[in-house]
């Protein structure tokens, strides 16, 4: 099992919110030059185009300005304070896409030892050490995909050795890269899909691919569990 938790970026900024439909208004402008030709390639009237940039206009000052004359009859620039804009939210999706990407594999199974909080679960996917509830007896662990570490099952040090506990060695069978960060699926044993985010950075040092063989560990705290008996009688 898999829960995918969704993020839309905005920007709030007095009494205006900011959305992606804002910025590629100003994206179009800037490249068109034009809140007409602006207009034509987004689909939308030019009141309209025109309405919002004044309301815009009214929380954040000056976002556009009229270049008059010249051969082509002039035509509407961006000012600083709009490319400011668009850097600002762009920076914030570039950040919030990080976040939005972060998944969590979820594991069913029994609890068996017990060290104070922590206890060892018997899953189809072998033995995970993690947090677990007093007195629970049947639960499910939820372990976060930018919790995950990967690495080439010849360089993996032992689980005694680090603070990563929990180890399993597993298959590549999907990997989603993104502007920064790549989302690798792991198959365990029984078909148990685990989800990792790592950097680009380490995806093109461990040279990621599908059919990968390829070692995830986990720190003991970053695996939750949650008592079923109490999820199945609500």
């Amino acid at each position: 099992m898999t829960i995918r938790k969704e993020y839309t970026t905005k920007l709030s900024v007095g009494d205006v919110t900011i959305d992606r439909r804002d910025i590629d208004m100003l994206d179009a402008i800037d490249q068109h030059g034009s809140l007409h030709k602006a207009a034509d390639e987004l689909g939308r009237s030019y009141a309209r185009l025109q309405r919002r940039v004044v309301e815009i206009e009214d929380s954040v000052g000056q976002i556009t300005e009229r270049r008059r004359g010249g051969s082509d009859g002039g035509g509407t620039d961006l000012t600083q304070t709009a490319h400011e804009l668009r850097h600002q939210f762009n920076q914030h999706d570039v950040e919030l896409d990080g976040v939005s990407r972060v998944t969590e594999s979820v594991f069913t199974g029994s609890v068996q030892n017990r060290n104070g909080e922590l206890a060892t679960v018997d899953t189809n996917a072998g033995s995970i050490l993690a947090l677990v509830p007093d007195d629970a007896h049947r639960v499910q662990v939820a372990v976060r995909s930018d919790a995950v570490v990967l690495e080439n099952p010849t360089d993996t040090p032992e689980p005694v050795e680090t603070s990563l506990r929990n180890q399993f060695t597993g298959t590549v069978v999907d990997t989603e890269p993104g502007e920064a960060i790549t989302k690798v699926t792991i198959r365990l044993p029984d078909s148990v899909a685990l989800h990792a985010l790592i950097t680009n950075a380490s995806a093109d040092r461990l040279s990621i691919r599908s059919g990968q063989s390829i070692t995830a560990s986990f720190k003991a705290t970053a695996a939750r569990a949650i008592r079923l008996e109490s999820t199945l009688e609500e």
